[in-house]
């Protein structure tokens, strides 16, 4: 049942700076478009910051009834080192190095990425394009920017003329520069550039006798500048005039400023009403790099296997850390952060576990409806995964204090309550209940339960001396029985 015409969703909107009033291009249905990665290495956990935030707001809009189409590109040609227009493509580079033709390396990477993805219990997007099967739409938009009398061609290359594209259009209005201070700010060119000014960015380029990775086209044998191939696959996809685009702050300035110039100058018009962007992930407050040493990849949280954490953690728990922190903020992540997630992360699911044993009344004294509301609220305002998390703590509070029987609930609204928690923590927050495990936790667990079996067989036979000692020795060492009516249970 679709919920979406009863809640008011505000999104921030680079584009203006401010909070919107989300209203689709057509009712009941969404066009979202978020740049995937480009794969010539393991994905990192700042990319995998960035997908989550997304893949949980997919997440919510299908929870609210909506049908979306939502396209995630692979970046497999193109992208050339250091984000220029010259020098080496970052996939050529890398399978250059490693002795493996450019679509072994693809191949690689793109597996590593749907297999990190699928552990981190990601939803697949509705359509997953690479670029360099779009070759044909990208050189027919080159073509029509061409005819605009926007791009120029060069020695082979196609480039497009950022400062003639300026005089009737806005080049910069997503990342609030203009177009005096970018050329007031750069070097002039030195004469062996093809480019006429020095912003211009290129459409296609001539591929030199050693590149491996290239295409024919009218103006040369080679291949598509990078930002072009993300125009060519949304519009493809989801048409000139869509929804929302998303990806990572990195990419609104040159990559989504060039994208936003490219669909102008091709279809006269704004591509996009909603542009999204989504912050930085540090490491112990510096910012991740391996030459450092300061990084850590996806994998090795969930196998253990580095120098920065003290162990390893389910997947579920680094999801539920992720999504401690709004989208639009920067996250550090550290093993005292994570360990501290962990905790609450076992709440969690303790609770939800708990949530079969609670009794019903006749009425209730807690405000089922007005918590689950806030619940909305929370993911209403810009997505604010933060402050669901309090609100469902929140609920685990709840859930506590009927365990208690300190307060009373109705089988509606316990109803209510478990339909809300299992919707938001596992359908948009897209957790699992994964069992946290330490080194040797079997082994504990074991010790634990026989200690269990000990005391209950002592209080059996009135020994209560022994039973409450097995008790306040196991709670000296910070695990907790808990007694009920289905038998003892414990925490850590």
């Amino acid at each position: 049942m679709s919920s979406y015409n009863t809640q008011t969703l505000k999104i921030y909107n680079s584009l203006s700076g401010e909070k919107e009033t989300f209203v689709p291009i057509n009712e009941g249905s969404i066009g979202m478009y978020v740049c995937g990665p480009t794969v010539y290495s393991n994905v990192h956990l700042g990319n995998l910051r960035t997908f989550m935030s997304f893949d949980v707001i997919f997440r919510y809009f299908i929870h609210l009834g909506y049908k979306v189409r939502y396209v995630r590109n692979i970046t497999d040609v193109g992208h050339i080192v250091d984000d220029v227009d010259e020098g080496e493509d970052k996939i050529a580079k890398k399978a250059r190095l490693e002795q493996l033709e450019p679509m072994e390396v693809v191949q690689r990477y793109t597996v590593d990425f749907h297999e990190i993805l699928k552990a981190f219990n990601f939803l697949p997007p509705s359509i997953e394009p690479t670029a360099t099967g779009h070759i044909i739409e990208q050189i027919e938009i080159i073509k029509k920017i061409i005819d605009s009398g926007i791009g120029y061609e060069a020695n082979g290359s196609v480039y497009f003329d950022v400062v003639k594209f300026n005089e009737s259009n806005h080049y910069g209005k997503l990342s609030g520069r203009n177009i005096e201070d970018m050329l007031a700010n750069t070097r002039d060119l030195d004469g062996q550039s093809d480019k006429r000014n020095p912003q211009d960015f290129a459409l296609w380029k001539k591929a030199e006798p050693e590149h491996i990775m290239r295409w024919p086209s009218p103006w040369s044998d080679g291949f598509p500048g990078w930002h072009l191939e993300c125009t060519a696959m949304s519009t493809k996809y989801l048409g000139n005039h869509f929804d929302i685009h998303g990806g990572g702050m990195d990419l609104k300035f040159p990559h989504h400023e060039c994208e936003i110039a490219q669909n102008e100058a091709c279809t006269g018009q704004t591509p996009v009403n909603y542009w999204m962007h989504a912050n930085m992930l540090t490491l112990n407050g510096k910012k991740m790099a391996k030459s450092t040493g300061n990084n850590i990849l996806p994998r090795e949280i969930l196998t253990g296997e580095n120098t920065i954490l003290s162990k390893a953690f389910p997947a579920s728990v680094a999801r539920f850390f992720m999504l401690q922190a709004h989208y639009r903020s920067i996250l550090d992540f550290s093993d005292e952060a994570i360990v501290a997630a962990e905790k609450g992360y076992k709440r969690f699911m303790e609770a939800i576990d708990a949530l079969k044993q609670i009794k019903t009344s006749a009425s209730s004294t807690l405000d089922i409806a007005a918590w689950r509301q806030l619940c909305y609220d929370a993911m209403n305002d810009d997505f604010n995964t933060p402050i669901l998390i309090a609100h469902l703590f929140e609920g685990v509070r709840y859930i506590n204090l009927l365990k208690e029987n300190k307060e009373t609930i109705s089988a509606s609204d316990l109803e209510t309550l478990t339909t809300t928690i299992n919707a938001f923590v596992f359908d948009v927050l897209g957790l699992e209940n994964q069992k946290v495990t330490n080194s040797g936790n079997d082994k504990l667990e074991g010790t634990i339960n026989m200690l269990i079996d000990m005391r209950n067989k002592a209080r059996a036979d009135k020994d209560f001396a022994m039973s409450d000692h097995i008790r306040d020795q196991l709670l000296a060492l910070g695990i907790q029985l808990k007694d009920s009516k289905e038998g003892t249970s414990f925490s850590i």
